[in-house]
């Protein structure tokens, strides 16, 4: 377990309870698609300006939509699932695509976690802390690297500091959750001085075993095996244990800022796979962050980020250790943004990354790793009349060394894109890329039994790159009675490396065998997101109204096919669709909202299909101002239906569903 000598979390959050909350505007309306955006491109732009689709979750709708996991907080977002890996572990995917084809930032640099290897990982990001998460849909290799053809996610908190604090603010939030007895508080507190600027957050978190609707195995399964004891109305080991905290600070001056921050978590849940294997996490980080504004002719910005982390997760079976994975590394970027030049606008960076990665234990499935990854990019715009024209590069080296075997790559990405405003409330974008993703050290040397997936994985050393085209076309409008957007994909890959079950179970230790594997596979599908204004049009400068109607349509589909098979890819996500009623006057807001989830039938061999579900949700929340402090209260019903829902793309549907009917309710305060 946590060495009890390490820093402990509880002390510091009572410090933050008892200073008062940051005042953050609280968002009463839906989302707006001239929202800024730091993750997408090097330069200032808006949702609306954007070649690829991107979404930013903050505010009301971050505090309405979160949950102990980054998987489970994005669930709903068009294109965007959960691996569904229990309360403990559960990762985004983007329009079907997971692990080492999505990133996950803190910040703008890597968690530096071993989420991206393996379902029952989790992130070392906690929701509670952030101010906001960025989503982009659709590959972001020149920025962010070949792992990036899926998507990337960036967690923003505010622990080193880039602009003045002028006196003192805060924020609180504190829940509690019905389905799995969820107790969670978190607090926050910003204050300077003159130039100088300090963070302090803190959170806990604790849940028991979950509540679900019937049975934990699925029907089927019990049908094929069936057992004496089944787990019915609670499943087995769903429980959390989560505490964490930060300090960070910054010196400010008027041509730009630097800064650094420490922070920490600890994590204990059950894996849920197996009945008796817990996981314990903890991770230690550094943050240095910082830019300069204007400091040579021709030169707009420098900026330049540093991240170091010590993380290790023991995996428990019973009172016994099992396997231990320990990574210890850093991450590291920095990028010049030049003037206008010739009409011409852009950036030019490098990334370098280095970790040293060990699994320790008598059912270790890797070998130690040191791991390198050395990167150059360039990206440029320009804007001619009604079009905007986006292009640029990226150069990876990267090198896997183990005592027996080394393996390096070289790959390369291109990209390019184009915005189309045929009015000034349209846009039109269109996006081609083509990028090579190196494998990594899992999908190259995995061989043994891993305990809390419940699988046993066989990696192949003799991979080569993974290599994608990609198509990317989207329309958005930003004002009148409807706005949103709609977009489609087209991904053809050659040398796909997919985790494929074997049909066989493994003779001694009696888990099923999945394979890595290069396959050709094909992926296509698109996203809508529309609002409806019932009450009346959004105008480009109108002020808001007080009162607002909106009727709010998502959906998203994905199809993904082994070009050499014939057959489907494992875990797709079915199509969904969301329709909800979204109505808000003065400080009272409230929300009625339904998902449907489709039958997923297109599966891969030895994959069983998934049923139909309806998740029915409605909420209201009342927000008041008491002199400086705002607070909003808020109470939310979940599953209201009792469905029982097991998602396509989990490991764990066949044994672990989705939460039974449910209520949360919270309160936050700022100022």
């Amino acid at each position: 377990m946590t060495d009890p000598a390490d820093m402990k979390f509880r002390p510091l959050l009572s410090l933050l309870l008892a200073t008062p909350a940051w005042a953050q505007s609280t968002d009463l309306l839906p989302k707006r698609l001239d929202e800024l955006v730091v993750t997408a491109s090097p330069l200032d732009r808006t949702l609306f300006e954007l070649v690829q689709p991107a979404a930013v979750l903050k505010e009301k709708e971050l505090m309405l939509n979160l949950a102990p996991t980054l998987g489970e907080t994005l669930g709903k977002q068009a294109g965007v699932s959960s691996t569904s890996f229990g309360p403990g572990a559960s990762r985004p995917i983007i329009r079907g695509l997971g692990d080492d084809r999505l990133r996950v930032l803190q910040n703008g640099t890597s968690v530096l976690d071993v989420s991206n290897v393996s379902p029952d990982h989790a992130v070392a990001a906690d929701p509670l802390t952030v101010r906001s998460v960025e989503i982009v849909r659709g590959p972001a290799t020149l920025l962010y690297g070949p792992n990036t053809v899926g998507g990337v996610v960036n967690v923003i908190d505010d622990r080193i500091p880039e602009e003045r604090v002028s006196g003192i603010d805060g924020s609180l939030d504190t829940r509690y959750g019905s389905a799995e007895n969820l107790r969670s508080l978190s607090g926050a507190v910003n204050f300077g001085a003159g130039p100088f600027a300090f963070h302090l957050d803190a959170f806990t978190r604790e849940s028991d075993d979950l509540e679900i609707p019937g049975y934990a195995r699925s029907e089927r399964l019990r049908a094929q095996d069936p057992q004496p004891d089944e787990a019915r109305g609670t499943l087995p080991n769903s429980f959390t244990d989560s505490d964490g905290a930060a300090i960070g600070g910054s010196y400010i001056w008027d041509q730009g800022f630097v800064g650094v921050s420490y922070s920490g978590i600890d994590s204990l849940y059950g894996t849920v796979a197996e009945e008796d294997v817990t996981i314990d996490l903890r991770q230690r980080r550094w943050d240095l962050r910082g830019a300069f504004y204007e400091p040579a002719n021709g030169i707009k910005e420098i900026n330049y980020k540093f991240g170091y982390s010590d993380y290790e997760h023991t995996e428990f079976e019973g009172a016994e250790t099992g396997t231990r994975f320990l990574i210890d590394g850093f991450n590291t970027r920095a990028e010049v943004l030049h003037e206008k030049l010739h009409g011409f606008e852009g950036a030019v960076g490098v990334e370098l990354q280095r970790s040293d990665f060990s699994a320790v234990g008598e059912e270790a499935f890797l070998p130690p790793v040191e791991n390198q990854v050395n990167s150059l990019f360039a990206f440029e715009e320009i804007e001619l009349d009604r079009f905007t024209l986006q292009f640029g590069g990226r150069y990876d080296y990267q090198a896997n060394e183990t005592d027996a075997l080394d393996r390096d790559f070289n790959a390369f990405s291109v990209s390019a894109g184009v915005i189309y405003n045929p009015t000034e409330d349209y846009a039109v974008a269109m996006t081609v890329g083509y990028s090579q993703r190196p494998p990594n050290y899992v999908e190259l040397f995995a061989d043994g039994p891993h305990v809390a997936t419940g699988t046993y994985e066989i990696g192949d050393p003799d991979l080569g790159t993974e290599d994608s085209l990609s198509l990317d076309l989207s329309l958005r409008k930003k004002t009148g009675r409807v706005t949103g957007g709609v977009s489609g994909f087209y991904y053809r890959f050659n040398d796909f490396i997919a985790n494929q079950p074997a049909g066989i179970n493994d003779p001694v230790d009696d888990l099923p065998v999945y394979n890595y594997e290069a396959i050709g596979a094909t992926f296509y599908g698109g996203e809508l997101e529309a609002t409806v204004h019932l009450l009346a049009p959004v105008e480009a400068s109108a002020d808001e109204n007080s009162q607002q109607l909106d009727l709010v349509f998502l959906a998203d589909y994905v199809h993904a096919e082994d070009r050499d098979s014939g057959e489907s890819v494992p875990r797709i996500p079915p199509f969904r669709s969301t329709v909800a009623l979204d109505y808000q006057i003065d400080r009272i807001g409230a929300r009625l909202e339904a998902q449907w989830c489709a039958h997923q039938g297109d599966t891969a061999e030895n994959e069983p299909p998934s049923d139909s579900y309806v998740l029915l949700s409605a909420g209201i929340d009342y927000t008041f101002t008491t002199g400086d402090v705002t607070t909003t209260l808020f109470v939310k019903g979940v599953n209201l239906l009792n469905e029982e829902a097991r998602p396509s793309t989990s490991y764990l549907k066949e044994i672990a569903p989705l939460a039974a009917r449910g209520v949360v309710v919270g309160l936050r305060a700022d100022f």
